[in-house]
């Protein structure tokens, strides 16, 4: 138990920032759908989509790789993983811009966005920023400092929160009121390029920030190690852009899709709007993720059964809180939903799909601890590429039908595939030995909670909703204490000197 209040405090801690961070953009999507219309909102969803799927190919895996390696028994100067790391993304951040550079125009007009090249190039310089800064920021993870790892993000997360509401809400109201004081800067037809400066902006203040964590060590470059960490991670490369690519091939693919493109940017504005209202289970997974790497691999030093019965509590706590945020969102839907514009609220019925899909990806995620433990990478990258053959497939056949609810189906039916067969291989590979019933158990009675509040639900009204749904959550996670035998006396954290 120790062990797993250990991992629940770094997920509480690691993940403040990221949790904090995708709150506040996720305010933001009030401001977007209010200012911008749905085609608009699509063609910012549609340019994000790349710039997920470049910063992927420009960390190529090296986050799991210096984690793997800076707790290698062969390499035991961290520093040398660190600095031959840092050199390899750095080298690679500055090939990347340059091309982009040189290629603006084509990249443009493949883009959609052609006549708006700033849009790429903005977007293009704000990648290499933030695919090189993801490393120092591992480090700060690396040497458990917390604290800083999170006030850094916060500063670059709130810089680029207010420099949003700085150009599309204070400078529009001073171009009426006062044009003479913007003019030097402020263009109003420029729109939604204000998005993409403002986080290019802030991305390259973090970066300055993190200055500290560059320097104060010898630089050295050590090819064997390089080939080594590339080896390792080329697979976890394939496998998050396969990843990436499952949760953002929609935004890819819509406008091949459709032959109006207008209806296919509209369309995509809904189904991205909507998205925004499960991204709490994505911010849960991602504090998770930040905390069970350096988990994992550091339990993977000791011996007997204590390691093994640690992956298992992490597993059965994962389903347990990742149930209550499905079943917190679904019941406060009627709430939730005044995030985003009432023109976006055709969009709600992909919510519980795509939260549901998230939970199978954080399953697989789980999982994935049995390759990474034993340098089998490569398991990982098969898994991700037969979940990006069924996202292909299925939104290719399901789109041009379903529209955007084609996109929220065959999420979860990627996910859950690529959870099923890495359960599967792994009880050969690396047998943990799960509670399964156990676990079935809290999804399937959070699924039918959340289906017998619909069948009873007062329309939309949220306060009426809200007397019956409240108690049946609060139950709901009474019952998961009582069956895990915890008091709420454990869940409080005990005061110890340091």
């Amino acid at each position: 138990m120790a062990g797993i209040k250990s991992l629940a405090k770094d997920t509480a801690i690691y993940g403040l920032s990221s949790i904090v961070g995708r709150f506040l953009n996720w305010c933001l999507v009030p401001l977007y759908t209010q200012m911008f219309l749905p085609t608009e909102y699509g063609v910012v969803s549609y340019i994000y989509s790349i710039v997920a799927l470049a910063m992927i190919i420009l960390t190529y895996g090296m986050e799991t790789g210096f984690f793997r390696f800076a707790n290698h028994e062969r390499y035991d100067n961290p520093m040398e993983v660190y600095s031959t790391s840092l050199i390899s993304l750095a080298v690679s951040s500055v090939s990347f811009v340059a091309l982009m550079l040189a290629f603006i125009h084509p990249l443009s007009k493949a883009m959609h966005s052609e006549g708006h090249e700033s849009y790429v190039a903005m977007m293009g310089l704000t990648v290499a920023i933030d695919a090189f800064s993801c490393l120092p920021f591992s480090y700060l993870r690396f040497r458990k400092r917390p604290m800083r790892f999170a006030a850094l993000r916060l500063v670059s997360i709130g810089m680029n929160i207010g420099l949003n509401l700085f150009f599309i809400l204070i400078c529009p109201w001073l171009w009426i009121q006062a044009p003479g004081w913007i003019s030097w800067f402020y263009d109003p037809d420029f729109g939604i390029g204000y998005i993409f400066l403002a986080n290019l902006i802030s991305s390259t203040v973090g970066l300055m920030l993190l200055i500290p964590e560059l320097h104060g060590f010898p630089y050295r470059f050590n090819p064997k190690l390089w080939r080594e960490m590339i080896v390792y991670s080329a697979p976890l490369l394939v496998l998050g852009l396969a990843g990436i690519m499952n949760q953002t091939l929609y935004s890819i693919l819509f406008p091949m899709l459709f032959p109006d493109k207008t209806q296919a940017m509209g369309q995509l504005g809904i189904y991205s709007a909507n998205l925004k209202i499960a991204i709490v289970m994505v911010m849960f997974i991602q504090a998770f993720r930040f905390a069970y790497e350096p988990f994992i691999f550091a339990k993977a030093k000791d011996r007997g059964e204590d390691k093994i019965q640690s992956y298992r509590d992490a597993m059965k706590y994962f389903v347990i809180f990742a149930m209550v945020i499905f079943l917190g969102v679904m019941f406060y839907i009627d709430i939730l939903r005044y995030f985003i514009a009432e023109s976006y609220f055709s969009g709600l019925k992909v919510v519980p799909i795509v939260m549901v899909a998230e939970f199978f990806f954080g399953i697989f995620f789980n999982l994935s601890l049995w390759y990474k433990l034993t340098d089998k990478t490569v398991w990982g990258m098969w898994f991700s590429i037969l979940g990006l053959a069924i996202t292909i497939g299925l939104n290719i056949a399901l789109v041009p039908k379903w529209g955007y609810m084609g996109c929220a189906w065959a999420s979860f039916a990627c996910y859950g595939t690529m959870m099923a067969v890495s359960y599967v291989a792994g009880r050969i590979k690396y047998p943990i030995g799960y509670n399964v019933p156990r676990l079935m158990f809290y999804f399937v009675s959070a699924i039918v909670l959340w289906i017998f509040v619909e069948l009873i639900s007062f329309g939309h009204r949220p306060l009426l909703n809200m007397v019956i749904r409240t108690p049946l959550l609060i139950g709901y996670i009474f019952m998961a204490l009582k069956m895990e035998h915890i008091s709420l006396r454990d869940l409080i954290p005990s005061r110890t000197k340091h």
